[in-house]
């Protein structure tokens, strides 16, 4: 299964409202059981998607990148920490180290990262539906229904798991 991401996004934005109020709902469990729901909804829905198809994270959106992210690939780039910020990232409104433009400077027509072994912890991590303490993170993960086509299946599948 495969979704295109601007059917996807549209599509979030319809249920926008839904989405919101399942949100709250979600924000009410305890973290023992809400965790376990996403991560088998992840493993489950990563199990019929492929992100290469899509890439849409990389191509609409910056990770966020911590020091260690910087100096990992930097030096695998063969360039100093400095120079890897000056050329590649901007400090954004928040205040966070971000790409200067999307898509990822790094991402090829084929929708596979030239940087993929030293990549940032966020996209490492993205879209973080499988980590502990889901309830962190809750806004966030709304918010990626309009970007991960994977987040909001996982949106979609939730209510039945609910019930």
């Amino acid at each position: 299964m495969e979704k295109d991401p601007k059917k996807s996004k549209e599509l979030a934005q319809n249920r926008r409202k839904a989405y919101r109020k399942l949100t709250n709902r979600l924000g009410k469990m305890p973290a023992k059981k809400l965790d376990p729901l996403f991560h088998d909804l992840h493993d489950e829905v990563f199990e019929e998607m492929d992100c290469l198809i899509c890439a849409n994270c990389c191509k609409t959106t910056s990770p966020l990148f911590i020091n260690k992210d910087v100096e990992r690939i930097a030096a695998h780039l063969g360039m100093k920490a400095y120079d890897f910020e000056k050329k590649y990232l901007r400090t954004d409104e928040d205040g966070d180290l971000v790409f200067q433009q999307a898509p990822c400077p790094f991402l090829g027509e084929d929708n596979y990262c030239s940087i993929y072994s030293v990549r940032p912890r966020a996209c490492r991590e993205y879209p973080h539906t499988n980590r502990k303490n889901m309830y962190q993170i809750l806004d966030l993960t709304f918010k990626n229904t309009r970007v991960c086509p994977a987040v909001l299946e996982i949106f979609e599948r939730l209510p039945q798991k609910l019930d």
